[in-house]
């Protein structure tokens, strides 16, 4: 569960995560202690927003919500695209929204905000002096992001149409899964959970960040002040926990094998 950065860059693939809070600072210092980020200013197109580094390398966004704004606190993926408006056009067509843009992120790059035919919310970044995550797969860095929804087969076709994706099904009688690929190279998932979905949460995608220690990092998290939604547990891929910030936001950290 990692891509090398070649590979986010690829059209279509996940290539950078954001999170919009209510409280900038205080977002910033739970993360800051739990990954060990530091922070600078970056693109103020939406508002106040920084860029997260680890070891010098930009790893993810976060944001400010306008005081007015009261909107679910969410990470959200962003997809690479060459050509944001004409993947904006294709997302349209094939039953999205786009609910953002598309517009310039200063000269960092052109996104958009979109959702699915059912909902999920996920963005378009076409990078031009920012191109995305600069490293993955490291501690305290994303290394997998997931789509949770009710059924892969029903949102399956979308992604397919619209970002080229190819896709591999897990073959189990109780699990619904598709894995993603771009040019023969697993990018992301589809994780179809059926009744498990709650209608508060609906259809979102997942990030999963690196740790070196799965266990360790949720009892961080629970000191900082987050929850612990599903404790740490062991997973084909590594050990892995179910987590949510200070406000609420949910991600997941793995400890991969």
């Amino acid at each position: 569960m990692t891509t090398e950065p070649a590979t986010r860059r690829m059209p279509g693939a996940p290539c950078w995560v954001s999170l919009m809070a209510h409280g900038l600072s205080a977002t910033q210092e739970f993360y800051g202690a739990l990954f060990g980020w530091e922070f600078r200013p970056g693109p103020q197109h939406l508002g106040p927003y920084a860029r997260a580094f680890l070891d010098g390398r930009e790893v993810a966004g976060l944001g400010e919500l306008a005081p007015d704004r009261h909107l679910p606190v969410a990470w959200t993926t962003y997809l690479a695209s060459d050509d944001a408006d004409a993947s904006a056009e294709q997302i349209r067509s094939y039953g999205g929204t786009v609910g953002v843009g598309p517009l310039d992120a200063d000269e960092a790059g052109r996104m958009a905000i979109a959702s699915d035919p059912h909902g999920a919310i996920f963005g378009i970044w076409q990078g031009r002096s920012m191109t995305g995550t600069a490293v993955s797969g490291e501690p305290g860095t994303p290394v997998w992001n997931e789509l949770v929804t009710q059924d892969t087969h029903s949102v399956g076709p979308f992604y397919e149409h619209v970002f080229g994706f190819e896709s591999e099904a897990v073959v189990s009688a109780d699990f619904d899964y598709l894995t993603l690929y771009l040019k023969g190279r697993a990018v992301a998932g589809i994780h179809g959970v059926g009744s498990a979905l709650t209608r508060e949460r609906g259809p979102h995608w997942m990030t999963y960040f690196a740790v070196s220690d799965a266990d360790a990092a949720a009892r961080r998290v629970a000191e900082l002040g987050g929850h612990v939604l599903r404790p740490a547990r062991d997973s084909a891929h590594g050990r892995l926990a179910t987590v949510a910030d200070v406000e609420g936001a949910v991600f997941t950290v793995i400890e991969q094998r």
